[in-house]
């Protein structure tokens, strides 16, 4: 008997958490200014009950309604706000966020599998993340992580993401296998909304370090998924191998597309063909990013923005096997170790 096709959401972040998390969050900020009001960890209670309303009541609702199996899985992006604090202040929030996606996955495990946020904190060496990253692999199971390019929030003070100050973190990356997925948190420069510049931004500009470098050469095996479709990459593919030829870069199906792969968290049918039209299909995996920056419902089709999975469906692009690969087989290709917690479970 054949196996059923499952689909597969690689970008999923537990937006609809408990709001004790928020509350607590905000003592933690609060105890920046007065250190004597510096919240213990252990004081953030929240049940399992707790999760699993907030879970079946949204994120798995949806799934269900719009036909979708499992969700890779993280904490709220904007929440991540590498920006604020130290590095202590990032590693108890980074360990709190990455918990609660663990107890989810283990309350949903057929529905939910974790992706790691990483205690980053402006201008501190990276390898200092290694120990939670380490922790999500072994004792939580995570199968990705979500790497901030600009833990500063908007202003750029890292380096590229092809310089060796990120380099202890792909050792690791390529020592478990694991892909990355390229997001930024919270802009905390006014010019850039949150969601409508700064993670567009963030897309293009790392897809753009990538060309500039020679990253890959010394990691061949490393991956990035570049979330939003790309940011503006496919909109403007000729440029991209217009100036990687001008900068006498191989071609970026060489230079770039064995590493570098992209979702379709992209909220119109225009746009999904297009990334369909200019990107392989080898490089591209379903998500949503549901429940996320865009939720309402689209006047033109009176359907959600954010249920792309109608916009696969209604491609007169893709093939049959091109959308299995979307959905499914392209996931379990770069997901190497959600492939074999699945096939663990006959799938």
């Amino acid at each position: 008997m054949s196996k059923k096709p499952l689909i597969i959401d690689v970008h999923g972040h537990y937006t609809t958490a408990p709001a004790a998390l928020g509350a607590w969050r905000d003592l933690q900020i609060a105890a920046l200014k007065d250190p004597s009001k510096q919240p213990d960890p252990k004081s953030l209670k929240i049940s399992d009950d707790e999760l699993r309303e907030s879970i079946e009541t949204n994120q798995l609702k949806l799934m269900k309604e719009r036909g979708s199996d499992l969700t890779v899985f993280s904490p709220r992006a904007s929440f991540m706000a590498h920006h604020i604090g130290d590095f202590e202040t990032s590693s108890t929030w980074a360990a709190i966020c990455n918990e609660l996606c663990f107890r989810v996955s283990e309350l949903f495990p057929d529905n939910f599998i974790g992706a790691a946020m990483l205690p980053q904190s402006p201008g501190v060496d990276p390898k200092t993340c290694i120990a939670e990253l380490e922790k999500c692999v072994k004792e939580y199971g995570f199968v990705g992580l979500n790497l901030n390019p600009d833990p500063s929030g908007g202003h750029w003070t890292s380096p590229p993401l092809t310089d060796r100050h990120w380099y202890p973190i792909y050792e690791k990356m390529v020592e478990y296998d694991l892909p990355a997925m390229i997001h930024v948190s919270t802009s905390c420069n006014a010019c850039f909304h949150t969601t409508g510049a700064h993670y567009l931004n963030a897309d293009t500009t790392a897809f753009m370090q990538c060309i500039q470098g020679d990253l890959f050469k010394d990691f061949p095996t490393l991956k990035f998924l570049i979330p939003h479709g790309g940011g503006a990459v496919p909109y403007h593919w000729g440029r991209f191998r217009g100036l990687a030829q001008e900068m006498k870069r191989p071609l970026l199906e060489d230079h770039v597309l064995n590493n570098i792969f992209f979702d379709t968290c992209v909220y119109h049918q225009p746009g999904i063909d297009l990334l369909n039209t200019v990107i392989p299909v080898k490089n591209v995996l379903f998500a949503s990013e549901m429940i996320g920056a865009v939720r309402g419902i689209d006047p033109t089709t009176g359907h959600y923005y954010d249920d792309t999975k109608r916009y696969i469906e209604a491609s007169k692009i893709l093939s049959a096997e091109d959308k299995h690969q979307i959905y499914e087989a392209n996931t379990r290709r770069v997901f190497s170790r959600l492939d074999a917690r699945l096939k663990a479970k006959g799938l």
